[in-house]
């Protein structure tokens, strides 16, 4: 018996493919929500994210616009000395902005089971669930790879979830971007990190070099960790641009497996190198488990 894993899925292209997409899209934004107030229900706040005192007034340093800064983020006096635009932060919006970069690739669409979600999924609850947590403690928090500029508040937590909402990338595999992390500053970066761990690693230090330290929670799915293949199975990326197929996939098995633990060594080593922390969460698992870690991770971080 045949077998393929893991299943390709097509993104629509027609028209009336588009507007199925978005609709269904919309339809599940109150459920992620839901979800994720749920979840952050159940992370009870210690002293992560107090305001201090005294620190709102005090300069920070001017740094290039970038995209997602709007006009009134925009220096107008310091940016017309120069021919580029400057923005003038302050030390409480570094000190206390934490910045998301939430893997929309088509990996992240794969479920190895229907009573699992996806990774891609679960990678939006938890980014939701932590939002809804920075918020209430008064962080500023922004979506990295929408633009989106680190702020606080019911409105912009809204604006994050309609971004995680947007349909999925085109490729198979997602890289992070540093270069709009305000320096100083956090972030979390969520994925399932399968594909070239160069990027992953250029952007973590570079991030590092502006001060900027996170998290990186990598998320599987449990058939990832297992590989419970056996026999003819056809292996495909979720974009269908790469496909293997062998007659023996159980002989494949240790190989993999050592492959993987090869690249979870060299994340968790990477982020200790940066001044980052690294956690492995399964999609199988409750998520709120996972929030703690981020949650914790950041507390320890700051």
């Amino acid at each position: 018996m045949s077998q393929t894993a893991p299943i390709n899925i097509d993104p629509a292209t027609s028209p009336a493919g588009l507007r199925h997409r978005a609709e269904a899209h919309a339809a599940a934004f109150p459920a992620l929500l839901a979800q994720a107030e749920h979840l952050a229900a159940n992370v009870v706040l210690g002293d992560h994210g107090r305001r201090r005192a005294g620190m709102g007034d005090e300069f920070w340093q001017y740094r290039p616009a970038e995209q997602g800064d709007g006009l009134r983020d925009i220096d107008w006096r310091r940016s017309g000395r120069s021919d580029a635009h400057f923005v003038r932060q302050k030390e409480w919006q570094a000190a206390q902005s934490v910045m998301l970069w939430v893997d929309d690739a088509l990996s992240m669409t794969f479920s190895g089971g229907k009573d699992r979600p996806t990774k891609g999924h679960r990678a939006r609850v938890l980014a939701l669930a932590l939002c809804v947590l920075l918020n209430r403690g008064g962080e500023r928090f922004g979506l990295a790879n929408r633009g989106t500029p680190p702020r606080r508040g019911e409105g912009h937590l809204t604006r994050i979830a309609t971004h995680l909402m947007a349909p999925e990338g085109a490729a198979d595999y997602g890289t992070p971007n540093a270069r709009i992390l305000p320096a100083g500053s956090r972030a979390v970066f969520i994925s399932d990190f399968l594909g070239d761990p160069t990027p992953v690693e250029h952007e973590l230090t570079k991030s590092a070099d502006r001060g900027v330290k996170g998290a990186l929670l990598q998320i599987l799915d449990p058939d990832e960790e297992a590989f419970p293949y056996d026999g003819r199975t056809v292996f495909e990326s979720m974009s269908g641009a790469v496909q293997f197929e062998t007659l023996k996939a159980r002989s494949l098995r240790d190989a993999y497996l050592e492959r993987l633990a090869e690249r979870k060594a060299h994340l968790q080593d990477v982020a200790r190198r940066t001044g980052w922390r690294y956690h492995c969460h399964h999609s199988s698992t409750p998520a709120v488990s996972a929030l703690m870690w981020l949650y914790t991770a950041l507390d320890r971080g700051a």
